[in-house]
């Protein structure tokens, strides 16, 4: 029913648009108020997200993403913002919904839509001159391999203050190419799909993508973000820099793994952040091992011996997935633009105010699923309320997951979970 409300609106607001074409409509539905210049309709297929009609045309769309590019338009605009000016790469631009909504919401001085394909150019062109006629040299619309068009970019020194790249599978070897069209202090926003990887059903494809050796551990959704900001901090030491993640936002669909990284002058000499970490299958706990433990990995429960239940992944990025301050300006921003509550579930109020509560400096890495818990304690498990609140009287971090619904982030071992787990259901009967 409520599908079929909302397709129904879509195709009455496009319908609207189309008699008047060629003659400037203001859609306003949620987000800033954006001039469009309506073109005639060519028989694609059209949708509506945020207010804003596009054209998919032949090209690969998924609506299920609209979140994705809900958090990127936010953070471009938040750098708008704070600098004053926004120039946007969209380096894998598909059908160039992504800029358009750089061009419309965020309200870019210039975005740059490539796509190695050159049958979307007229689906592209199309949907940009929506907002900007390509007279006024806002946009520009190229067909080259990511790559290339981001070299081109860096000879000319023609550096971008926001680079997105959003394609499929691995992003790996796209890393290096934006970094260095990358101006100082920009915004990097960065995709893979690898789910097989990231579950370490390929840990020689990982090494080779990401440098890192993934093995398969119950949080492999969280190691898959972990993976990608790892590799991105590699190639940004390599050049002299480092990254700092400003989000990290998994999705189920594809999967999608996308992380938001700022680029900073200078390397950290100390490998901060950046190590490995074990998974015990023997009691479940997790450990976080730094370069110099090498060769001296063990978990506690197989003391003094070699711990043949421990699996180790990495080289990884170790330290936190988001910073708290950067997504309540977001969470802020999304509120004076109306996105909050308009689809009557709050979906991306929930997201963003969990992945603050993700970033409390006390969680450690992975997180413990109450399903894995319940089957190693034999007991029916908690309410994910209740453990929470249990795991707070006793000093501990713990906060909801975004990756996983019935999971928590804590610094609190499995071990001591599934004690605390018994002594509730112990209060429970009594």
């Amino acid at each position: 029913m409520l599908f079929s409300l909302t397709y129904s609106c879509q195709t009455l607001l496009s319908s609207f648009s189309y008699l008047k074409h060629n003659r400037l409509s203001r859609i306003k539905c949620g987000g800033p108020e954006v001039p469009l210049l309506t073109p005639e309709p060519r028989g694609n297929a059209y949708h509506i997200e945020r207010g804003l009609e596009f054209s998919t045309g032949d090209a690969f769309f998924r609506q299920e993403s609209a979140t994705g590019r809900d958090l990127g338009v936010l953070a471009a605009s938040l750098h708008k913002k704070d600098n004053g000016s926004l120039r946007v790469l969209d380096a894998l631009c598909g059908c160039g919904i992504r800029s358009l909504r750089y061009l419309a919401e965020a309200e870019a001085d210039f975005v740059a839509a490539n796509d190695g394909n050159e049958s979307y150019e007229s689906t592209i062109v199309e949907n940009l001159s929506r907002v900007s006629e390509i007279e006024e040299k806002r946009w520009v619309v190229t067909h080259l391999e990511a790559n290339r068009v981001m070299m081109d970019y860096y000879l000319q020194k023609s550096f971008f203050d926001f680079i997105d790249v959003d394609s499929f599978g691995s992003d790996s070897s796209f890393l290096r190419s934006a970094i260095c069209t990358l101006k100082l202090g920009g915004l990097l926003y960065v995709t893979s799909t690898d789910g097989f990887s990231s579950g370490g059903h390929r840990p020689h494809h990982s090494l080779a993508a990401y440098g890192a050796y993934v093995r398969p551990m119950p949080y492999s959704n969280e190691v898959g973000l972990r993976m990608l900001i790892g590799g991105a901090a590699r190639e940004a030491a390599l050049l002299g820099y480092h990254i700092i993640p400003l989000f990290s936002y998994y999705a189920f669909h594809g999967p999608v793994f996308r992380v938001l990284l700022r680029l900073n002058r200078g390397k950290i000499h100390d490998s901060r952040h950046y190590g490995y970490i074990g998974y015990c299958h023997k009691c479940g706990n997790s450990h976080e091992f730094s370069w110099d433990q090498l060769g001296q990995m063990s978990c506690s429960c197989s003391m003094p011996e070699v711990s043949k239940s421990l699996v180790v992944s990495g080289p990884l990025w170790t330290g936190p997935l988001h910073d708290a301050a950067y997504l309540m300006d977001m969470l802020n921003l999304a509120k004076q633009w109306g996105w909050i509550g308009c689809d009557g579930k709050d979906s991306l109020e929930k997201l963003i105010k969990v992945m603050v509560d993700e970033s409390d400096p006390k969680l450690r890495f992975g997180y413990i699923k109450l399903d894995e818990m319940s089957s190693r304690a034999k007991i029916n498990s908690p309410s994910l309320k209740t453990l929470m609140s249990a795991l707070h009287q006793k000093g501990y971090a713990a906060s909801r997951s975004h990756i996983s619904t019935n999971a928590i982030k804590t610094n609190c071992p499995m071990t001591e979970c599934i004690q605390i787990a018994k002594e509730l259901l112990q209060f429970s009967t009594t």
